[in-house]
């Protein structure tokens, strides 16, 4: 032993818990990808680039029929 009391020791226990629950968590929110893609519709900032892949789309399906009927 490295001369800790066990006081010290269940200190140090208590601490690892809180950071490994802390990284836990950090991880879990990053792999909501749910919640993340939710929070990125509602970003005003995102609106631009939203448009712009909802016209990109909107241009790639207008072709398609386009290119079929003619």
């Amino acid at each position: 032993m490295n001369g800790q009391t066990p006081e010290q020791i269940e200190a140090e226990i208590a601490q690892q818990r809180e950071e490994l629950a802390a990284t836990v968590s950090e991880l879990h929110a990053r792999l909501d990808v749910k919640s993340r893609a939710g929070a990125a519709l509602k970003d005003p900032k995102n609106r631009p680039v939203l448009a712009a892949g909802a016209a990109a789309l909107i241009g790639a399906v207008g072709l398609v029929i386009w290119r079929r009927t003619h």
